[in-house]
């Protein structure tokens, strides 16, 4: 394999470190030897003096990276192969570190930022967006919980915003990736190449961070106009922070504000095309992550991994949307009503 044809390009130029996510046809869906190479290539970085911060972003017009690499997970547990635990545990274990990295981490990215891609973005300590970006954590659509941290990083939004986005799996604009706290900058997709040019000139003449932020601050911009999430928060905080999925949907249902009723019908359907149970587990998740430390969120993230495979919807939700596309999930329980907090309760059963 050519250098160009690695899954992740290596790189560095005037003290950067750069990683390029490789798979453009695949919108960089992240896999097990991306997660290596990138951990891998950090701990190297992170010993090297001559580096001073590390840019990470991906090939490609279309994604920074839409996810992980799902449908490999999904063949290999089909095969009766153990491929998916051990995705699972160093793909948390990389999000992790790089909550804790030792340099700033600039992450550039444009387009598709789902799923594993938010892993790799929220723990970066300078988050850019395009303004073409869609940033979102759609797990519960295919049948599985936000996970790689999101039950620390969702749970710590403003108002109910983390509990709404987490359940519903919506994908967000910039402007609403800037209100929430998703990301910190947005800079037009057009201007990427004159600010990675500018990048090879930086001066370095202050700490990493600020001779970061310093050269956004002239290309980019942190607040947008037109923020739904914003314009939606004081319905989206009245209704998400009830104490219940059963409330959530019984709250929605008693919208009576002209402005705020198609949003709540909307809203209501999307969350009844859902997995119950991922949504249900996905509300205790965020409910607990709330309290708990980063570490103890990737923990109980890894808990309830390991069981999801066997005894969640993700198998399902894999084969109905994306190998066989019949978009006819068969979930189990097959609606809200059907579930009991039974349901939801044996997979946090044991986590200590």
């Amino acid at each position: 394999m050519s250098q160009a044809e690695e899954p992740v390009l290596v790189s560095t130029h005037n003290h950067l470190g750069y990683l390029t996510l490789n798979r453009p046809d695949g919108l960089n869906a992240l896999s097990l030897p991306m997660i290596r190479q990138i951990h891998r290539q950090l701990g190297q970085w992170a010993d090297d003096q001559d580096i001073h911060a590390v840019v990470l972003r991906g090939c490609g017009d279309k994604a920074f990276c839409a996810g992980g690499d799902i449908r490999t997970l999904y063949y290999s547990h089909k095969a009766g192969e153990k491929l998916h635990p051990v995705f699972l545990e160093e793909e948390y274990a990389l999000d992790q570190y790089i909550h804790a990295y030792v340099k700033p981490i600039l992450a550039l990215t444009h387009g598709f930022v789902l799923g594993a891609g938010m892993g790799l973005v929220q723990g970066a300590q300078i988050r850019v967006i395009s303004d073409d970006g869609r940033m979102g954590m759609p797990e519960t659509g295919i049948g599985f919980f936000p996970d790689v941290g999101a039950s620390h990083f969702l749970s710590r939004l403003p108002g109910a915003l983390g509990m709404y986005l987490g359940i519903t799996g919506l994908h967000i604009r910039p402007a609403d990736a800037l209100f929430s706290g998703l990301a910190d900058w947005c800079l037009p997709r057009a201007q990427f190449a004159e600010f990675e040019r500018r990048l090879q000139t930086l001066a370095w003449n202050m700490p990493a961070t600020d001779c970061l932020n310093a050269l956004l601050s002239s290309m980019a911009c942190t607040k947008l106009p037109g923020s739904e999430l914003k314009a939606m928060s004081a319905a989206i905080d009245q209704h998400f922070s009830a104490n219940s999925v059963e409330a959530i949907c019984a709250s929605l249902q008693q919208e009576q504000r002209l402005e705020f009723q198609d949003w709540a019908e909307e809203t209501l359907k999307l969350i009844n095309r859902r997995s119950p149970l991922a949504i249900g587990v996905t509300f205790e998740l965020l409910r607990r992550g709330k309290s708990i430390p980063l570490a103890d969120c990737f923990r109980l993230e890894k808990y309830l991994s390991s069981q999801w495979f066997e005894k969640g919807d993700l198998m399902e939700g894999v084969r109905a949307l994306l190998i066989e596309k019949d978009r006819n999930p068969k979930w189990n329980p097959s609606t809200l009503a059907d579930m009991t907090p039974q349901h939801v309760e044996a997979f946090f059963a044991g986590f200590r």
